[in-house]
């Protein structure tokens, strides 16, 4: 499938705005057209789309197109979206997520950071530290990771606290840091943004935007990351539903914002005996729901480093399209997390167990 509307953002670092669809009471319908249909009658469908106001997605597959039409639904039931030459079939899309349903594109859709796409086949790692403290610190463990096997380096620069007397981040001095990792070991970088007034600060630095579990309903965020041209994940909030999630992220979409990743991350439960309940049950039934590629971070999810890579395998196993892990080269002396953050040598030896488990599930690292 032809993924370029989602790929698109995801070499830019900018947070200049797109333009968002139209406003209001929103209803998405799906034109599947003819095998046969050309070109030419594929761009008058979109064109004419267009022409009413309305937003149109295009997917192509090896033998049909895909056009996901979004708008008011009085304006939109209003076209005679059946009668286009070229055109096979309309459906609604009745669920509540519009954008993110994986009915509105027909297919599963790729996400670009930096250079690393995130969708295909293969797992792509993201690791590195919870906080970066210090630039011997993250620009060593960025390099670890990277001749480790990761493609993507994390790190938080602004950090959301159950303390506000626990370490808050190095804030700008952290995303200098991060920068100069990339620069070093060449990995893209993903880290937190937690406030929009800190958001344009953040586009400066970072490949990908990171939405906390604790904002994952802080509306205006969600529609300020929506407004920007970097890819954002959205991380799974403590108490929220599946659904939950699914409409946050729908306030990203519909500020014309497809680059987008969802994260589990674990959920408060009963449990006790672990930081948080992964719900890997989450991973088949998001693949169910959406196109958006999907994220298992078992460190949060769990919270005890001896137990992360047990997790990890088992989200490869349940279909996940990237694991994030933390790594930390001394986390008895790490500034937050340090408790659930695995050792260079540990990261070395998981990777090694991914490349496993994700060749026998007939997937690549």
């Amino acid at each position: 499938m032809d993924q370029s509307p989602l790929l698109a953002g995801g070499s830019q670092k900018s947070c200049e705005p797109v333009i968002p669809p139209q406003t209001g009471e929103a209803l998405a319908m799906i034109i599947i057209t003819r095998p046969d249909a050309t070109e030419e009658q594929i761009g008058h469908i979109v064109s004419r789309i267009r022409d009413w106001g309305l937003k149109a997605e295009v997917s192509r597959g090896e033998m049909r197109v895909v056009i996901g039409v979004i708008g008011p639904e009085d304006k939109i039931r209003e076209k005679p979206l059946g009668v286009f030459p070229g055109v096979e079939s309309v459906t609604p899309v009745l669920k509540p997520y519009k954008l993110v349903s994986y009915e509105f594109r027909g297919t599963s859709s790729k996400v670009k950071i930096g250079d690393v796409v995130l969708g295909n086949k293969d797992v792509v790692i993201m690791a590195g530290p919870c906080s970066v403290e210090n630039e011997g610190q993250i620009t060593t463990i960025a390099n670890s990771i990277r001749k480790a096997g990761a493609r993507i380096l994390r790190g938080g620069a602004f950090k959301p606290r159950t303390s506000p007397y626990s370490f808050q981040g190095l804030g700008k001095v952290g995303l200098q840091l991060l920068a100069e990792a990339r620069k070093e070991s060449g990995l893209p970088i993903i880290t937190e943004v937690m406030d929009t007034k800190d958001l344009d600060l953040v586009c400066e630095y970072a490949d990908c935007l990171q939405v906390g579990a604790r904002n994952m309903q802080n509306f205006s965020l969600l529609r300020e990351v929506g407004r920007t041209r970097l890819p954002v994940m959205l991380k799974r909030g403590m108490a929220a539903s599946i659904k939950d999630l699914l409409m946050s992220a729908e306030y990203i979409l519909s500020e014309g914002n497809f680059n987008v990743l969802l994260c589990e991350r674990g959920i408060r439960t009963f449990e006790t005996m672990t930081r948080n309940t992964l719900d890997l049950n989450a991973v088949p039934v998001l693949k169910s729901e959406t196109h958006l590629p999907i994220v298992v971070d078992p460190t949060h999810g769990i919270g005890i480093r001896q137990f992360v890579p047990a997790m990890a395998l088992a989200a490869v196993a349940a279909g996940a399209d990237s694991i994030m892990v933390e790594v930390h080269n001394a986390p008895e002396l790490a500034k937050s997390d340090g408790e659930q953050s695995l050792l260079p040598a540990e990261f070395v030896d998981l990777v090694g167990r991914i490349r496993a488990v994700a060749e026998a599930v007939g997937r690549a690292v």
